[in-house]
């Protein structure tokens, strides 16, 4: 009996030395097949900028990984956190863009490059809903949840405010004022819809809150025009001839006091 248990034990522990030489082995041809083991952070950073310019963003994204891996200290590892959230964001991957950026703004609250993660960060959510700035497109982006403008236009915002002088802060306020645009359509579009269903006092809350909060927005014009035909539709003349007398003093001229205002081009195609 006893020497059974020796003979099992045995052989259990030669199963284990074989397995632990096994998996040891496969470590060490992974090491030999690593190409990038010896690469310096120098030779790193370049190559992974050379795969970025090629469009290998994946690639690209492994090496500065393992830049940053291997050298997390000093200014090569510092630019790989960088082009990392820029990587991401060619790539089409909002949720680790963003994250990127939040962890590089987190660790450098300092640095001197501070200024274009905050643009970054607007980018990645303007983009995601423009679909990387495609304004011709056949879809009216207005349509859709308004989310991704508040995102893009907070992330702009934080950037002109913090830093009014950077090379960014003029593009950013360009991007701002879209949104701004892009955001009152979309309360116009909701306003619209609501009239259409004759849901009437929705439509004039709507619109109302369009005026208010977007007055310079192109979309106030048909905001102020489904606002007195909301109260029209209520009955509420007063607050209708109030609206009226506000809006022919706006918009003397204006396309929907014809019925010509669906045969103009959207404003959000022109940005």
């Amino acid at each position: 009996m006893h020497k059974f248990m020796h003979i099992k034990s045995l052989k259990m522990l030669v199963l284990a030395l074989a397995t632990s030489l096994a998996v040891s082995g496969c470590g060490t041809l992974g090491d030999k097949g690593d190409e990038t083991k010896t690469w310096s952070a120098a030779k790193l950073y370049a190559e992974a900028k050379d795969e970025m310019a090629s469009g290998s963003y994946e690639k690209a994204i492994q090496y500065f990984e393992k830049l940053e891996s291997r050298f997390p200290f000093g200014t090569y590892a510092q630019q790989a956190q960088m082009d990392t959230a820029y990587a991401y964001y060619k790539q089409g991957d909002q949720a680790q863009a963003l994250a990127a950026v939040e962890r590089f703004i987190k660790l450098h609250p300092n640095h001197a490059n501070l200024d274009y993660m905050y643009y970054l960060r607007g980018l990645i959510t303007f983009n995601d809903q423009l679909g990387l700035l495609n304004f011709l497109a056949n879809q009216d982006i207005t349509e859709r949840d308004p989310k991704a403008s508040r995102d893009s236009f907070d992330a702009f915002k934080q950037l002109v405010t913090q830093f009014p002088d950077s090379k960014y802060t003029p593009d950013a306020l360009s991007r701002m004022k879209y949104l701004v645009n892009a955001l009152a359509q979309y309360d116009v579009h909701v306003a619209r819809y609501y009239h259409r269903r004759g849901a009437y006092l929705a439509a004039a809350n709507r619109a109302q809150s369009a005026i208010t909060e977007y007055p310079d927005a192109p979309a106030i014009e048909e905001a102020m025009f489904i606002l007195v035909k909301s109260y029209d539709s209520l009955g509420m003349t007063d607050l209708r001839d109030d609206a009226n007398r506000v809006f022919l003093k706006n918009f003397p001229q204006s396309a929907y006091l014809t019925g010509n205002a669906k045969n103009r081009s959207a404003w959000w195609k022109f940005w």
